[in-house]
């Protein structure tokens, strides 16, 4: 099933009101392909692009290809208000690709470590990494896997198409992320050891279904002119 024509915005919609995103931020179809930036660019208000059409248990495949410095991300059973499960497109310095976060009104972040940019004569060449410092602190069985910086390594690549798919399934939902055929994560929703994961108020706030979303983060970090790009989006309920 595409969720993309191509064309337009055709079974797309903006969140409803101000989120804490934004009100929703500037996308366009430019030569097939799906960009988001802030509305106006750089002026910190972002947003979300969600599927008209709600789902449950699936396998999406996304293409992406973010500009350096946008912070940007897919969120899974999302509802109008932006609380959903985020699998992180934070492409910046400090940032992740392919980890998640759990996007509520208490948020948890689930990101094991961090990328810099390395640069020659201006180009984006590589990265760097390391923990995030909120990982330092947790228990055993936030992830049931979760792969090494020199494996994310391998999989990206610099200024080309990136393709994801996310697995989501279940009540309390197991969530697995390959980029480029490549294992980033499984999350276990069940059985998550994070302190500041509770099953029970998050399936409460969620439900079982809800739209595939695109996000334009907020605020000022944001650089004007930069976007996020998505193609060949395709979904198979489960």
């Amino acid at each position: 099933l595409s969720l993309f024509n191509g064309h337009d915005l055709d079974s797309w919609h903006l969140n409803s009101g101000n989120t804490s995103h934004g009100t929703g931020g500037l996308w366009q179809v430019e030569d097939g392909i799906l960009t988001g930036e802030q509305d106006p660019p750089g002026s910190g208000n972002g947003g979300l692009l969600l599927s008209d059409e709600q789902f449950a248990d699936f396998e999406l495949h996304i293409d992406m290809k973010p500009d350096w410095g946008p912070d940007s991300g897919v969120f899974l059973r999302c509802n109008e208000k932006g609380a959903g499960f985020q699998v992180y497109v934070d492409y910046h310095d400090g940032g992740n690709v392919g980890h998640l976060r759990g996007e509520m009104p208490d948020a948890f972040a689930m990101k094991p470590f961090q990328i810099f940019e390395q640069r020659d004569a201006d180009k984006l060449v590589g990265f760097t990494s390391k923990p995030d410092p909120r990982a330092e602190k947790w228990p055993e069985g936030v992830y049931e896997y979760s792969c090494a910086f020199k494996e994310w390594l391998k999989a990206w690549r610099i200024g080309a198409w990136n393709t994801a798919c996310i697995r989501c399934v279940g009540k309390y939902p197991q969530i697995t992320v390959w980029i480029n055929d490549v294992k980033i994560c499984h999350w276990n929703g069940e059985t998550c050891a994070l302190p500041a994961y509770d099953k029970e108020r998050v399936a409460g706030i969620l439900g079982r279904s809800g739209a595939i979303a695109l996000q334009v983060h907020g605020g000022n970090a944001w650089p004007k002119g930069g976007k996020c790009r998505w193609r060949n989006i395709r979904i198979k309920p489960l």
